[in-house]
């Protein structure tokens, strides 16, 4: 025969020794492979499952972190408004009470001078009346150095309390 064509002997002999090989296989080897193959259908199954239940609780902890970042937002904005707030009144009770200090100072200032020129009238007029006394001392003195002068000044004194 040629080349391409097998013999039937060939053929039979082929075909006894692959089903001996096919009865050895499934005798020992068949069930183990099925064993396996299903394991590992049953892993890959477990593997897509818990594949899904990552991705449900990694969609999940994107929603919970999304709603964790808004709530921190917020609350950023509440505090920076709060922070402006006790700014801004800070600053006005820094204003409020200058003006009250400064309108004190202003207010002790004008009392102050007000009493420092009572004390210098009270000082001036107590010089005045010093000075005209002592001048009418001098002027007295002078005048009444002469016993006559000094005479006529009593009369006429007496005279002018008689007629009041």
């Amino acid at each position: 025969m040629g080349l391409l064509t097998p013999d039937t002997g060939t053929i039979i002999w082929t075909f006894i020794g692959f089903l001996a090989v096919f009865l050895i296989l499934k005798k020992f080897a068949w069930k183990p492979i099925l064993h396996a193959i299903k394991e590992r259908d049953d892993s890959i199954a477990n593997a897509l499952k818990a594949a899904d239940k990552a991705k449900q609780e990694v969609s999940r902890l994107e929603a919970s972190n999304e709603k964790i970042l808004m709530e921190a937002r917020l609350e950023r904005e509440k505090i920076i408004k709060e922070a402006r707030e006790l700014k801004e009144s800070m600053i006005m009770d820094a204003k409020n009470l200058a003006k009250i200090e400064s309108k004190k100072m202003v207010d002790e200032a004008r009392e102050s001078i007000k009493n420092e020129k009572t004390a210098a009238i009270n000082d001036l007029k107590k010089q005045v009346a010093e000075l005209s006394v002592s001048i009418a001392e001098k002027v007295l003195a002078s005048e009444l150095a002469d016993g006559d002068k000094h005479k006529e000044l009593i009369d006429r004194t007496l005279h002018d309390i008689r007629f009041m």
